[in-house]
């Protein structure tokens, strides 16, 4: 054979076998992935829901509503059921702000059902460390402002950062990145607002 014919085919085979090699570990894994960022996802769930009794794994109350909707965010959002004794008491909503700083923020908001802000995480972002990453709860207090707010309190214009002239307190040095966590904050508000009786009148109480 000739030998850059030779030379041809082995190059081919190593491709063949690394490309196959890349593709079953990614189905060997690909389920332990998911359930990791699930497992993650739920650790998050109890500490938004300050000061709410509730009942049952939050797991088993999902929905997943797939993009588009009128949540924040261009990616599938989740929301959360929580019930107590048979009864709705709250919603937590998996969305996105799409415009932070460096990307999309994820964030992880809990809803009474009142209309009242149980608490508020940040699952995923890239913002600039030492600046927009303070909305991490581990690296300042900026998050538990939210915690007892609704949309009468304050008052729906007073819904922006003080840079805005709104009632919300920014980070030092940035103000990009707490404003759209804050526009996605009010932007689930009003969803949940609007389509309260939506969201706990679905039957069932798994993934839809």
């Amino acid at each position: 054979m000739n030998p850059v014919v030779r030379n041809g085919v082995t190059l081919a085979a190593i491709a063949a076998v690394c490309t196959g090699l890349v593709a079953t570990t990614y189905h060997l894994t690909k389920a332990r992935i998911a359930a990791n960022e699930q497992a993650f996802l739920e650790r998050k769930l109890a500490p938004v829901l300050s000061g709410i009794s509730f009942d049952g794994d939050l797991s088993q109350s999902k929905r997943v509503l797939e993009a588009p909707h009128d949540l924040p965010g261009r990616e599938d959002a989740l929301i959360y059921r929580v019930y107590a004794a048979g009864e709705p008491v709250a919603a937590l909503f998996a969305v996105t702000a799409p415009d932070g700083y460096a990307g999309p923020i994820r964030i992880l908001l809990g809803i009474s059902f009142d209309g009242v802000v149980t608490g508020l995480r940040i699952l995923e972002h890239r913002e600039t460390p030492g600046l927009g990453d303070k909305i991490e709860e581990s690296k300042s207090d900026w998050v538990h402002q939210f915690r007892g707010k609704s949309l009468g309190n304050p008052d729906i214009e007073n819904w922006y950062i003080h840079t805005d002239g709104g009632a919300f307190d920014q980070l030092s040095g940035a103000s990009v990145t707490p404003r759209a966590v804050l526009d996605a904050v009010r932007a689930t508000l009003l969803y949940f607002e609007t389509h309260r009786d939506e969201i706990f009148s679905a039957e069932g109480g798994g993934e839809k």
